[in-house]
C-alpha cells in the first residue's frame, strides 16, 4: 500500500472513530467472505459499518482521534462494527453475537461505548436486552406510572372539594325551601281590616 494510500486510510478511520459513540471489536480470523458479507448486511440493517482493519494504521487513527481505549483490543485480525449515530447499538451486539455462535469462529474481544471501554462478556449481554424500541417503551412507561399516580394524589382532594361544594350547595338550597313555604302559608293581611282600624282610631 502506498503512503499516500496509507494516509487516506488513517484519514477515513480517524474520522470514523470520532464520529461513532459505540465500536465493537471483533477477532474475524477463519470467516468465509460469504459470512462477512452476510455479517455486514446485517449490520448495516442496524446502523453499523463492518470494516476490516490493519491494526497499525487503526492505532495511528485512533491516537489521532482521542480513542485510546481502543489500542488494546486492536490485537491480531481485527475488523470493527462502527455503529452509526441512529444505529442500534443492542441489534448490532446481538448481530455480532448470533454470528459469533453460528459460525463458532467470529471472537468478540469488547469495545467502546459512549468513551467508555466494554469487555466481550459487555456485548454479550448487550445483545440480551429487549430491542431498542422496546426498552423505550419500557423508559416511557416507568416515566409516565409516577406521573400518573401523582395527578391521582392531586385530583382526589380536588373531586372532594367538589363533592364537600356541592353538598353544601344542596345543603343551603334545603334550607331555604322551608323557609320559602312559611312566607306562603301565611294568610294575606285584608284590606277591609286595615280600613277599620284605621276608621277607629
Amino acid at each position: 500500500m502506498q503512503k499516500t494510500d496509507k494516509e487516506k486510510v488513517v484519514t477515513d478511520l480517524t474520522e470514523k472513530l470520532r464520529g461513532a459513540e459505540t465500536m465493537i471489536v471483533a477477532d474475524y480470523r477463519g470467516l468465509t467472505m460469504p459470512q462477512i458479507d452476510a455479517l455486514r448486511t446485517k449490520l448495516i440493517e442496524s446502523g453499523a459499518r463492518f470494516t476490516v482493519v490493519k491494526n497499525t494504521l487503526t492505532r495511528r487513527a485512533a491516537e489521532a482521534a482521542g480513542a485510546d481505549a481502543l489500542l488494546a483490543l486492536l490485537e491480531g485480525p481485527s475488523a470493527i462494527a462502527f455503529v452509526e449515530a441512529d444505529g442500534d447499538a443492542v441489534a448490532v451486539a446481538k448481530a455480532l453475537a448470533d454470528s459469533a455462535r453460528d459460525t463458532k469462529v467470529l471472537e468478540i474481544r469488547g469495545g467502546v461505548m459512549q468513551g467508555r471501554v466494554i469487555t466481550g462478556a459487555d456485548v454479550d449481554a448487550l445483545a440480551k436486552l429487549p430491542p431498542l424500541d422496546v426498552l423505550r417503551g419500557q423508559v416511557i412507561g416507568a416515566i409516565i406510572a409516577p406521573l400518573n399516580a401523582i395527578a391521582g394524589l392531586v385530583n382526589a382532594p380536588l373531586q372532594n372539594l367538589y363533592g364537600l361544594i356541592d353538598a353544601r350547595i344542596e345543603q343551603l338550597g334545603d334550607a331555604q325551601e322551608p323557609a320559602d313555604t312559611q312566607l306562603a302559608d301565611q294568610p294575606e293581611a285584608d284590606p277591609r281590616e286595615e280600613e277599620s282600624d284605621d276608621g277607629g282610631s
